[in-house]
């Protein structure tokens, strides 16, 4: 799809124009209302369109209007239209009218700033995201039509020239869900490492290490977890030096688990084909750095990736082995689905000795118990730095990626403790998701750290927001691209 910046809607067949809740028309609407006789008006008092948010309503053949459609979108109301219900209106724009069999819409936001137009540009782009490659006997009618949305503004250039960055964090985005979306057949972790070795012409530098060289590293517990695949293990290690010279980056650790079946204490059937996105983690590390690059951001950052498969086989790991760490304590592996933990441990533990960050992000899709506890739409956020913390929860309130800190007590660390090994990296249910956190907590020394469990927000089935579609969200790239932005970036 093609984003454009014009003064006027031009020969567009649909042009939407926002309305507020409750406000009646004002600008552009206001004026084509005038000029054809009240028609919108009229459509308006025959329908229940009130502006709200994430409404629409159609007017056909409006009067003195080159465009044969014209669409009301609702923009909720005007004393809480920010940055964020600008996206849902113009999101909304594309999706009301992207298989109507339009080929152009033209979004006329003129009345708002030129960094506005951007943002509604950037909104388009994230609802228009389709994960399509495999579909071949899709109807028509079911395929979008529009081609190009023109975004119409008071001041082309500025909000193209806004728009670059955003377009770059949508692009990652894209990214990221590509790498979520893939089935586990083509995405293996060679092949995820291939996609991200793809990414250095942004300028990023790309380390893939293999099993031997994660071997010598003494990386057992992440090497354990993909012993019983045909599949090696990767850790992919991604850089990206747009900071001062010398400065500590700050660091992201992503669970990449490409496939899981739960290994040994394999899972039930039922679901099974939903762990094809147990990589979430990864993949949303992997877009957060392509984005960093893509707008070239005045930060040190560095991205680890541990990808795995986690499969049953006879050389699969087991329920009672006890596994040395990269660090050098051990586990006692109790339920081979735990997996997760394991891979991040390993790769926390190389992140902090060989880049001495200045803080830690890690990402996963660790515990089904973190739906449990938070539902579909909130991630958990477990991290033992205030002000890291305070970082992540104010971005996330600018982008709409929900997150809730999460307690954890110290009494419940001692839950983790094994009488076979130092500790063990199962405890049973309660408190599951926090227990794993803990687990965690163990591998790092000294150093900022928040933990993300994107286990209820990484995939969306009956999405509620117009920007994300179903399927993969790529959650996590925008939040953590607007907390470097907010807390970390040279100025």
């Amino acid at each position: 799809m093609t984003i454009e910046f014009a003064a006027d809607a031009g020969s567009a067949e649909v042009l939407a124009l926002l309305v507020h809740d409750g406000a009646g028309l004002t600008g552009r609407a206001a004026d084509i209302d005038s000029g054809s006789g009240g028609a919108l008006t009229r459509a308006i008092g025959a329908s229940r369109f009130t502006g709200g948010a994430r409404s629409t309503l159609s007017a056909l053949a409006v009067q003195g209007v080159e465009a044969g459609h014209v669409l009301l979108v609702g923009a909720g109301k005007a004393d809480g239209f920010d940055d964020l219900a600008l996206e849902t209106a113009a999101a909304q724009a594309y999706q009301a009218v992207k298989t109507s069999g339009a080929t152009t819409l033209a979004l006329d936001v003129s009345h708002l700033s030129p960094e506005q137009a951007a943002r509604a540009a950037f909104a388009v782009e994230l609802g228009a995201y389709r994960f399509d490659k495999y579909l071949t006997r899709q109807k028509p009618e079911k395929r979008p039509s529009v081609t190009t949305v023109r975004i119409v503004t008071s001041d082309v250039e500025a909000a193209r020239a806004a728009h670059g960055p955003m377009h770059a964090v949508a692009e990652a985005i894209h990214f990221s869900r590509d790498l979520v979306a893939e089935p586990a057949n083509v995405l293996y972790p060679a092949e995820f490492a291939r996609r991200v070795k793809a990414l250095e012409p942004l300028g990023l530098k790309v380390e893939i290490l293999g099993e031997a060289e994660m071997e010598k590293l003494g990386m057992r517990l992440l090497l354990g977890v993909g012993q019983g695949s045909v599949r090696e293990s990767q850790l992919a290690v991604i850089r990206w030096d747009g900071g001062a010279a010398g400065e500590a980056p700050i660091a992201f650790v992503g669970k990449g688990v490409c496939f899981d079946t739960g290994g040994i204490s394999i899972k039930p059937a039922q679901g099974m084909e939903d762990m094809i996105w147990d990589m979430g983690g990864a993949g949303a590390v992997a877009g957060l750095m392509h984005a960093l690059a893509g707008r070239k951001a005045k930060v040190n950052a560095v991205g680890v990736l541990g990808l795995v498969e986690n499969m049953p086989d006879g050389n699969a790991q087991r329920p009672g082995d006890i596994v040395v760490s990269a660090s050098g304590q051990t586990v006692e592996v109790i339920n081979t689905d735990a997996e997760g933990r394991l891979v991040l441990a390993d790769a926390l533990w190389y992140v902090q000795t060989h880049f001495k960050p200045r803080a830690i992000v890690d990402l996963a899709t660790l515990t089904g118990a973190m739906i449990i506890a938070l539902g579909l739409d909130y991630a958990g956020l477990f991290s033992n730095d205030d002000e890291l913390s305070a970082n992540i929860l104010a971005a996330s309130g600018k982008v709409g990626e929900n997150v809730w800190r999460m307690p954890m007590p110290p009494q419940y660390d001692k839950i983790m403790d094994s009488k076979q090994a130092d500790m063990r990296n199962s405890a049973g249910r309660d408190g599951g998701s926090i227990t794993a956190a803990l687990f965690l907590q163990r591998f790092i020394e000294n150093t900022p750290w928040a933990h993300l469990d994107i286990a209820p927000t990484a995939w969306v089935k009956d999405s509620q927001r117009p920007t994300v579609p179903d399927g993969p969200v790529g959650f996590g790239v925008r939040l953590l691209d607007q907390m470097v932005r907010d807390s970390y970036e040279s100025n």
